[in-house]
């Protein structure tokens, strides 16, 4: 999911951790070229750049690109491979490239690097760097008041103390609504921190208790509480976890009506013959792709229904 929520809101997320980059970027001119496949000599085999934008900045023609590349793990041997996917990327466009790494992993907390050397007995003769987002370093306090929606997800993965989950769940959707975002977009934040924010039945309780006692704006409680039923309904309705039938078909029927929501919101009124064909699917998975799909797709064809 990071990569749609990246390329979602990518200007927020420039916006929220590279602002002297995005206040320069001329953000009409963006083209996302994240499909293209990249030789990996090493692995034999392809290497598809998890987010790469062209762009320009303003009052400039020539074009640059900002690769940024997820990592859930912290394994050693990256600089060395992101220095690889640079240079293959580089050669492939003959452009600049404004290298990024985002850091999802829980553990180890210790700082990574952002930088590749080589170096041999009488002096260094390659110096990589690039941006580091390390999220497990990042206190969640810190985007208490940042009204941007890249901030309300990536709470839910930066450094947070056991004791806080529920609070801090709470806030991810509280931030969320203060910017009233399109029913796609609010789906697609809600939709990552469920996933990344999973409480125990405990903590869950205290979620609840703090959604109608916390210390809020007596507006925006009604409203975090209103959505939070909103949201535990649909759960209920995917009838995942009990497996039956019934459930199975409500949950179907479910998520065919977030579909639509997204479709209708990012290209107006939905054609009837996708709407048939959206109809004749029941697989959740399946489903479950297709929304992620749509909030990125350039047209419903790309969805390729059938």
């Amino acid at each position: 999911m990071f990569k749609e929520l990246l390329t979602t809101f990518f200007t927020d997320f420039l916006d929220l951790f590279f602002p002297t980059l995005a206040a320069e970027l001329d953000r009409n001119s963006l083209e996302f070229l994240s499909q293209e496949l990249y030789p990996d000599r090493l692995k034999e085999k392809a290497y598809r750049a998890d987010l790469l934008v062209k762009a320009r900045f303003r009052h400039q023609v020539a074009c640059f690109l900002v690769h940024v590349e997820h990592q859930s793990t912290a394994p050693p041997s990256f600089p060395e491979r992101f220095y690889r996917y640079y240079s293959a990327i580089s050669a492939r466009h003959g452009l600049p490239v404004y290298p990024i790494v985002i850091y999802s992993h829980d553990k180890p907390r210790a700082k990574q690097p952002s930088v590749h050397r080589v170096s041999f007995l009488d002096g260094e003769v390659l110096r990589f760097r690039y941006r580091v987002v390390q999220l497990n370093r990042l206190p969640w306090r810190r985007f208490l008041q940042v009204r941007n929606p890249v901030a309300s997800a990536l709470m839910s993965k930066m450094r947070i103390a056991e004791r806080d989950r529920p609070r801090v769940k709470l806030e991810c959707l509280r931030l969320m609504l203060t910017l009233r975002l399109d029913p796609a977009r609010t789906w697609l934040i809600s939709s990552f921190v469920d996933a990344y924010l999973q409480l125990s039945a405990a903590e869950n309780e205290r979620f609840l208790r703090e959604a109608e006692t916390g210390e809020f704006d007596p507006a925006e409680r009604e409203e975090i509480v209103e959505y939070i039923t909103t949201w535990e309904r649909k759960g209920r309705e995917l009838g995942l976890a009990e497996g039956r039938q019934e459930g199975l078909q409500a949950g179907a029927a479910a998520l065919r009506g977030v579909l639509l929501d997204v479709l209708a919101s990012r290209f107006g009124k939905v054609d009837p013959a996708v709407r048939q064909k959206l109809e004749r699917i029941d697989s959740l998975p399946k489903l479950q792709k297709l929304i992620h799909k749509a909030l990125t797709a350039k047209s419903p064809a790309a969805l390729r229904l059938g």
